[in-house]
């Protein structure tokens, strides 16, 4: 085929070869890059500075060179010279770059600067961005940018101003009657894995009942699998919180399987969880038997409590305490985890005195006190609870020390008028501190 042939075609010839400027500016910019590693940052600074000056008219160099300023600005501790740079970086975002591009970067700068416990310094980074945002019209990473914000202050505790936030966002997703708009179902499910963040802490637990099950009822939504794990965990704490064993091991179990999905460390703190619902569920069923669990069963955070579930499958108290107690940092530095520690005593305890009474019609209080390593006033205050229960036919001997099996009818009256006596008695305390706090 002819010249004239090809420019028929639409073929051109160009004798253009790629800008040496360019290909200056991208190796000034890896060059930059590679002084990162070096003693000194500053020596990467001014390299980074040097790119910017470089390119003619604003581009992806300049912008990708703007991101590691802001970075080694934020290492050096100029929180002045870090907010100009970054002003100068989102400066780029209206036209400079593309959406995508500005979008990944910005992202991950947030991410960032989010470590840094200066208030006053993030209040301006996220002000700037925002504004940036506004004036760029670009919806989507304001809504992200917000959120991201919001999440900042909830884990700052400024709880004030994270409601504030989240009003905002909640409103963005909602028509204009005041409805969800169920079209925006994976915005809405990041909105409510807030939310429910929010009344988890604050132990609200009528307003996180509603949006737990405001959110599960989303099914138009594609989200990222940790919001789904972050809504499950907290349904698991409200339903622990309900004393529903069943279901909060159900609610943790999803929640590590879609914590596990998206790689988030916090899979390891919610198979603990699991762990601690179905022993106090009585489950015989051990949790690492599910094949999504099993690679974790000899994970070291995890190793203490499958020990547990081994002592208290054996009904072994000794073993089970002696865990407790060489494994507080595992177990009792987590306040969730410490709050059920009672119950799952007492668990094992009843599970214990089950199997010492199997073969006797009366047994010596002193006796059990022994093998369950507590003392005798509350043997029996368990063995009273367990006849109220119904878990235990009998009555005690309170002269003797002895519980009487079988025959129930001589205690079951004076037990039941104890507990309501108590009962009345916490009535009666509870309104005497509320008229003394009045």
């Amino acid at each position: 085929m002819s010249d004239d042939d090809m420019e028929d075609y639409g073929f051109e010839y160009s004798d253009e070869e790629v800008e040496e400027e360019d290909v200056d500016i991208e190796n000034q910019y890896y060059n930059s890059k590679g002084m990162l590693e070096g003693d000194d940052p500053r020596d990467a600074l001014r390299g980074f500075q040097e790119v910017v000056k470089m390119e003619p008219d604003k581009g992806e160099w300049g912008f990708k060179a703007l991101k590691q300023i802001v970075k080694i600005h934020y290492k050096l501790g100029d929180s002045q010279a870090l907010l100009a740079s970054y002003r100068e970086m989102l400066s780029y975002i209206k036209s400079a770059v593309t959406r995508n591009a500005s979008e990944k970067k910005i992202n991950s700068t947030l991410d960032f600067i989010s470590a840094s416990t200066d208030v006053k310094l993030l209040q301006d980074f996220y002000g700037a961005t925002l504004n940036a945002l506004a004036d760029a019209k670009n919806e989507r990473l304001q809504f992200k940018t917000n959120l991201k914000l919001c999440g900042l202050w909830f884990k700052l505790q400024e709880y004030g101003r994270t409601s504030k936030i989240l009003k905002e966002l909640h409103r963005s997703c909602q028509k204009e009657d005041g409805t969800d708009d169920l079209k925006k179902g994976t915005q809405l499910l990041e909105v409510y894995a807030l939310e429910i963040q929010v009344y988890t802490e604050q132990k609200d637990t009528k307003k996180l009942g509603e949006l737990y099950h405001k959110a599960l009822t989303i099914k138009s939504a594609i989200p990222h699998p940790r919001i789904m794990g972050v809504i499950r965990e907290c349904g698991g704490k409200m339903h622990m919180h309900e004393r529903d064993w069943e279901k909060a091991a159900t609610d943790f179990f999803e929640a590590f399987k879609s914590y596990d999905e998206a790689g988030e460390r916090r899979r390891i703190q919610t198979l603990k969880y699991l762990v601690l619902a179905n022993m106090l569920m009585e489950s015989q069923v051990d949790p690492f038997d599910a094949q999504e669990a099993k690679p974790y069963k000899n994970d070291s955070e995890v190793q203490a409590m499958t020990n547990l579930v081994d002592a208290y499958q054996r009904n072994n108290i000794k073993d089970f305490e002696k865990i407790l107690r060489t494994n507080k940092a595992t177990i009792y530095d987590d306040s969730f985890i410490r709050q059920y520690i009672e119950d799952l005593l007492k668990n094992i305890r009843t599970q214990v005195v089950m199997k010492l009474i199997e073969p006797y019609t009366r047994i010596r209080i002193p006796f059990v006190s022994k093998e369950l390593n507590i003392p005798a006033p509350d043997v029996e205050q368990l063995l009273v609870s367990l006849i109220l229960d119904n878990r235990i036919q009998g009555h005690i001997d309170q002269v003797n020390q002895l519980l009487e099996v079988g025959d129930r009818s001589e205690g079951m009256n004076r037990y039941k008028a104890i507990d309501k006596w108590t009962n009345h008695l916490k009535g009666l305390h509870g309104s005497v501190v509320q008229k003394l706090a009045t």
